[in-house]
């Protein structure tokens, strides 16, 4: 009989979790689960997708592939060469016989021109849904939006991302233009039905739901992988993916780097992100120079000091746009998809973001934002210009992991003080900046011109603030009617019970 050598494992060979590790691992698993509110689902593969240069071909190559069912679901979808590449490969698959679903925003989509583009697609058979159109009795309700960008195909294949099906993302290489830089990911595996059940709310909310048989089953799908993802999809005030960000700011124990194009920060999770950087995490804050959105970027700019002050980096993309949306945290923990980090999107919009827990898609996270650092430019503290003398501006020194609980989560979760940038700049409750006093100036101008034409022209202002009022009046008085007639189910009748009969005496 053979003898068995034991070999003892090499000495850098990580021993195995004890009972301690393995219950903290089940508690972090516990509240990023109940904090999201989207599982940790195993066994997927994740592809990152950079640009339109790699999104679009990825996007369109699954599309004409598709034989059973196409679920595509879009904030923006324009009437130019890009809209007309996916209506052409949407019309050749849904008359070969797969069933098409396009869910558009009516903000975001709307276009008084494009009505023949809308009208081919239904004639070729595509089921499209306009999400929140307005509603006279919802004077508001335009404020909730669809901004989630999603593709599912044959239950085999789903994208997220933060591309829209428009032309600025490509870019005009005659005129110079360069494309918009974006981020996406190509999902397989078990993490696709998530996708689906996703669009599968939002197309509900706009009528008759889905079939049961129209969605993949969870339980027959394949293991393809060793990424696991959560799918947070977003709904209004449900604020899922806040929640999450602001665990992984209070559990970072060596990075946290982030992109946004429309960052407006507000108290809460500016506060996560300055007790992160004070407890020695390298936290990064990439956003755009110029945004198609000025007004965004005053708001951005004006919050820039005590995130700098804190220890924050924040850089400022110097090429075309910056639309992305990712976050990664140590090595092993990246966010991509649709949400940016302003209370629109955190607490009003419908958002989806797929949060993966896989080394090697974090390691590729890391490396394209340290490409995308390369054309960016660092924003530091005037000396000069500085109110507390005695505080350094430049970020600390990335120290060794430490073993043992850290201080952000204690101080982001006691964060609730609200000072949001506006807030700071109207009742000067700190030292303002060179930003605040821009952003200022510019509400400053605005109030003086509307008070001008108060004066001026008082019509001007009267009839639009008349139409409001009389529009909220309308809308309240179709509630209380709606509310009055109201079918009520009738009332059963209690059964009464039989009393029986004294005897005679």
């Amino acid at each position: 009989m053979a003898k068995i050598e034991i070999v003892p494992p090499p000495p850098d060979f990580p021993p195995p979790p004890g009972p301690a590790e393995l219950a903290t691992s089940a508690l972090v698993e516990q509240a990023f689960t109940r904090a999201s509110g989207a599982p940790l689902v195993k066994g997927n593969t994740c592809r990152l997708l950079k640009d339109a240069g790699e999104n679009y071909p990825a996007w369109f190559a699954a599309l004409g592939a598709a034989k059973k069912s196409i679920f595509f679901e879009n904030y923006i979808i324009e009437n130019d060469e890009v809209g007309h590449q996916l209506a052409e490969v949407l019309t050749e698959r849904a008359r070969a016989g797969v069933k098409v679903r396009v869910m558009k925003d009516y903000l975001g989509s709307w276009n008084p021109r494009a009505r023949g583009y809308w009208r081919a697609l239904r004639h070729a058979g595509i089921e499209i849904r306009s999400f929140n159109p307005p509603r006279l009795d919802s004077p508001l309700g335009w404020l909730t939006r669809d901004h989630r960008k999603t593709i599912a195909v044959d239950g085999e294949i789903a994208f997220v991302s933060g591309l829209c099906i428009s032309k600025k993302w490509t870019g005009n290489a005659k005129r110079g233009t360069p494309p918009w830089r974006d981020t996406g990911v190509e999902l397989r595996g078990p993490a696709v039905a998530y996708v689906e059940r996703a669009f599968a709310d939002v197309w509900a909310a706009c009528g008759a739901p889905l079939p049961p048989e129209a969605l993949s089953d969870l339980e027959t799908l394949p293991m393809v992988g060793d990424a696991a993802v959560r799918v947070v999809a977003d709904a209004p005030r449900k604020a899922g993916l806040f929640r999450l960000d602001q665990l992984i700011a209070s559990a970072a124990r060596r990075t946290l780097w982030l992109t946004d194009a429309y960052f407006v920060g507000f108290a809460p999770y500016v506060q996560a992100l300055c007790a992160a950087a004070q407890d020695k995490v390298d936290v990064r804050l990439l956003v755009p120079s110029a945004s198609d959105l000025a007004l965004v970027s005053a708001f951005s700019r004006a919050g820039y000091r005590p995130m700098i002050e804190a220890g924050v980096r924040i850089f400022e993309w110097n090429g075309s746009m910056l639309h992305a949306k990712t976050a990664v945290a140590d090595g092993r923990w990246a966010r991509v998809g649709s949400t940016n980090l302003n209370i629109a999107s955190f607490v009003s919009n419908y958002e989806i973001d797929v949060a993966v827990e896989n080394e090697e898609f974090a390691r590729q996270m890391e490396e394209m934002y340290l490409q995308d650092l390369e054309n960016a430019t660092e924003i530091v503290i005037n000396m000069r210009r500085r109110v507390v003398p005695d505080r350094k501006s430049a970020p600390p020194p990335l120290e060794p992991e430490r073993k043992g609980p850290r201080g952000a989560s204690g101080r982001a979760v006691g964060a609730l003080r609200f000072a949001h940038a506006v807030g700071t700049a109207v009742t000067r409750r700190r030292a303002l900046g060179f930003a605040q006093a821009s952003l200022m100036a510019v509400f400053g101008v605005l109030l003086l011109a509307l008070g001008a034409v108060a004066v001026l022209w008082p019509r001007a202002v009267a009839i639009p603030l008349a139409v409001m009022v009389g529009w909220l009046g309308v809308a309240m008085l179709i509630s209380a009617v709606r509310l009055r007639y109201r079918r009520t189910p009738p009332r059963r009748k209690r059964a009464r019970t039989p009393v029986k009969a004294a005897p005679p005496k």
